[in-house]
């Protein structure tokens, strides 16, 4: 590999990569492990292949010029394609602050591109530097950009859902259409300036990380307060329980039901109430602690209070877990917040 190239691979690639580790030391919560962004970047890069294939087998069926497809076709492929694994990632309550969501996407953005230009380069071996450059500080910022939007919107669009109870949730792909629509206004818009690479480069390096920057600043207030009601809402709860007055509540009452019908398992029923309840608060005391700043860590008293969990868990069975959830009342971010340390106790994140 001669130097000539090596320059223009790194133009290509640097830039996008380095907002990348930028956006994520900028999070406070450091939620998102470097072996999750590895595997965002591996998603992004897998599906940027699969979008050669789907564009190359597509633009034959569209006799309308290469020019008007990059315009109107490969924005829709393109960003269907990159919004796939930020869907899965939301339905299945791994992204819970709009940080999360916007370093998600934009991994899975980043991939797409690095793939992308990569390819390029070894087709394209006539352009010049310049062209990498509008490549690399243009194409690859939007495609980061873009998707990192449609998970931001996605998450406002989910936010009700996320902070509703988690046993009446149902999954709705209508809620991440505005999200996609917007990547692919993003995008098309961006493939509208052929002519204009520098002026569109500039535009697109100025706008993409700006909007991005904007959206977690309005997020981060929001945020804190969603952690310090649930904090305290938790807090009351756990010393209602250890009192013995959340018998006397309603939800309390709905759970004593419960517990009744299951005779000599109904102990079990009862402590795992108590040490749900408590691991979540737990979850957001060191999710709180980390955004203070402060360096935190799961002891080895985590540790065996979730292996307790899971013994409780498998005792009562799927069954009776899925009846006590309604009455527990638990949202999908307390389930997310305790998800994340569950993750870092293992070692997984």
């Amino acid at each position: 590999m001669d130097a000539d190239l090596l320059v223009k691979a790194f133009i290509a690639v640097a830039p996008v990569v380095l907002l990348l580790i930028v956006f994520d030391r900028l999070d406070a919560f450091n939620l998102i492990s470097v072996r999750e962004i590895g595997i965002l970047l591996g998603a992004g890069g897998l599906f940027a292949a699969l979008s050669f294939l789907a564009n190359w087998r597509v633009m034959d069926g569209f006799p309308i010029g290469f020019s008007a497809y990059s315009r109107y076709v490969s924005p829709i492929i393109e960003e269907s394609l990159k919004a796939a694994p930020i869907i899965y990632l939301f339905a299945r309550n791994r992204l819970g602050f709009k940080v999360d969501a916007a370093i998600a996407g934009f991994a899975v953005g980043a991939g797409f591109s690095v793939v992308e230009n990569i390819w390029y380069l070894f087709t394209i071996t006539d352009a010049n530097v310049s062209a990498w450059l509008v490549r690399g500080f243009g194409t690859a910022i939007m495609h980061g950009g873009a998707t990192a939007i449609f998970a931001i919107v996605s998450h406002e669009m989910t936010e009700r859902q996320a902070e509703s109870s988690a046993a009446h949730y149902r999954f709705n792909p209508l809620l991440f259409a505005p999200g996609l629509l917007v990547a692919m206004a993003i995008h098309s818009t961006f493939n509208h300036f052929p002519h204009q690479p520098l002026v569109i480069m500039a535009l697109t390096l100025l706008l993409a990380p700006a909007a991005i920057f904007l959206a977690l600043i309005r997020s981060d207030h929001a945020t804190q307060q969603w952690l310090a009601a649930d904090r305290a809402a938790h807090e009351s709860m756990l010393a209602e329980i250890r009192a013995g007055h959340f018998a006397e509540t309603p939800r309390g009452k709905q759970i004593g039901a419960i517990a009744a019908r299951l005779g000599e398992r109904s102990d079990d029923a009862r402590a795992y109430v108590e040490l749900k309840t408590e691991l979540v608060l737990r979850a957001e005391e060191l999710i709180h602690a980390a955004q203070s700043g402060q360096a935190v860590a799961p002891t080895a008293s985590d540790a065996k209070k979730f292996a307790q969990l899971e013994a409780l868990e498998l005792r009562l069975g799927q069954t009776t877990l899925a009846a006590l959830a309604a009455p527990l009342g638990f949202t999908r971010n307390d389930l997310w917040e305790l998800s994340r340390l569950r993750a870092r106790v293992r070692g997984d994140a």
